[in-house]
Formats: C-alpha cells, sequence, structure tokens
C-alpha cells in the first residue's frame, strides 16, 4: 500500500533533484523517497538518544568501557 503526499519545493531544490534525477537515471520521487527513508531513519535514531540522554536512570557506559564489552 502507498499514499501520496504533495510538497511544494524551492526551485532551487527542484532542479538540485532534476540534475540528480538524471545523473542516476532514476525518477525523483526515488531520490525523495530514499531522502525521506533516511532522514526518518536518523531522526528515529536521534529522539532515542535524546529520551535517553534525558532519563536520569539509564545507565551511561563510557566508550572505553564500550569498547572492552565489545571486545574491541
Amino acid at each position: 500500500m502507498s499514499s501520496t503526499l504533495s510538497v511544494r519545493i524551492s526551485d532551487e531544490i527542484a532542479e538540485e533533484l532534476e540534475i540528480i534525477s538524471k545523473k542516476i537515471d532514476r525518477p525523483k520521487t526515488y531520490l525523495v523517497k530514499k531522502a525521506l527513508e533516511a532522514y526518518l531513519g536518523e531522526y528515529s535514531d536521534y529522539f532515542i538518544a535524546l529520551e535517553r540522554l534525558n532519563d536520569k536512570d539509564d545507565e551511561i557506559i563510557s566508550s572505553k568501557d564500550m569498547r572492552e564489552k565489545l571486545e574491541l
């Protein structure tokens, strides 16, 4: 199942999208979809990290301890 979304973008972004689309021989919708997937994935990671940072009961592990736990 899929949904349709209408978005207004600047002329500059539209031009960049057109150039990249032609260079990689993919439709602009493909690029927009991939960009949204990447952004949402990054945003989800950021949100989780922010929640953990603000959680006073969450144990903080130093990078040294993490390397030891991972045996690096």
